[in-house]
């Protein structure tokens, strides 16, 4: 089984990698997304967020819109913030250098990890540049081979969501990741949004640890915050959500965010789950004798 430690995240957080133990730290991912809708100083809000939240890390996602979507869609009419088409919405969504310059240096300055969800390999060369500690692939992308060997590749350690995918998609995933020796943890999600809470199926968390000798962590898309903390319970070793200022906002990931009052409450429960688990051993807690002494009143 693997023993690498994967250190991810700027706090001198150490993500531990190995599939039979809990770890003593449960890292936790803001994925801020497209949420900023396309504006440095609501990004900058979001990072102040995740950061005074207590949170390890944030999440953008990064695509070049002309080879992600077809001339037909982007040409497609659709009513937004920015335009009339769908591509005058998908480019106002879109960050270039100047503010991933401006999140990298205020990332910086607040000592938190970012990092940003390529969708084409033009894009998660950018992210490259960029020196990231860790790269997250989204659920979408667990089929596109070639990109995985490119990301794999790259040699850093890799977060992969496993939404929107069969055993088998896994299997030919998790192969490439282990050719390269990269040190990998998945992310078990259920790719709706936001997902009911019945179609969760946490009890995946396990037997997907058990399956590929990797640890694996949760990325969830429901309104609330308990399945993430009974994700962390069943052995999740690091959690991911999406957050915003406002789950009323325009775009389509902002309902099934959390806002800061909820991320308080995620990062407050990841660090109290580690101090839960204890040794797994059957034995006398301590100050147990002196109360089983007062009340076996036969001994």
């Amino acid at each position: 089984m693997p023993t690498q430690v994967m250190k991810a995240f700027s706090r001198n957080i150490e993500l531990e990698t190995h599939s039979l133990q809990k770890p003593s730290y449960i890292p936790v991912i803001a994925e801020i997304g497209i949420n900023h809708n396309g504006d440095l100083d609501i990004a900058k809000q979001l990072i102040k967020m995740a950061s005074d939240a207590g949170c390890d890390a944030v999440k953008f996602q990064k695509r070049d819109i002309e080879i992600v979507y077809s001339t037909e869609v982007l040409d497609a009419p659709r009513e937004s913030p920015w335009g009339s088409t769908q591509r005058d919405q998908k480019a106002g969504l879109e960050f270039g250098k100047p503010e991933y310059d401006a999140i990298d240096s205020y990332c910086s300055e607040l000592g938190l990890a970012w990092t940003a969800s390529a969708w084409d390999l033009k894009s998660l060369n950018f992210v490259e540049s960029y020196d990231p500690l860790f790269h997250k692939v989204a659920s979408a992308f667990i089929t596109n081979l070639e990109f995985l060997e490119a990301v794999a590749k790259s040699g850093r350690p890799t977060i992969l969501s496993t939404g929107m995918a069969e055993i088998q998609d896994v299997d030919r995933a998790v192969e490439i990741f282990k050719a390269h020796k990269v040190d990998l943890v998945l992310m078990h999600t259920v790719s709706t949004y936001p997902t009911p809470e019945e179609d969760l199926n946490l009890s995946l968390i396990g037997k997907l640890q058990a399956r590929y000798g990797v640890s694996v962590g949760y990325s969830g898309h429901e309104p609330s915050v308990s399945p993430s903390i009974a994700a962390m319970a069943l052995g999740a070793v690091v959690v991911e959500r999406h957050i915003t200022l406002d789950r009323t906002m325009y775009g389509s990931d902002q309902s099934a965010s959390v806002e800061e009052n909820g991320l308080r409450s995620l990062v407050s429960a990841a660090r109290k789950v580690p101090k839960l688990w204890g040794s797994g051993e059957k034995k006398y807690a301590p100050g147990e004798k002196e109360v089983a002494a007062k009340l076996r009143y036969w001994q």
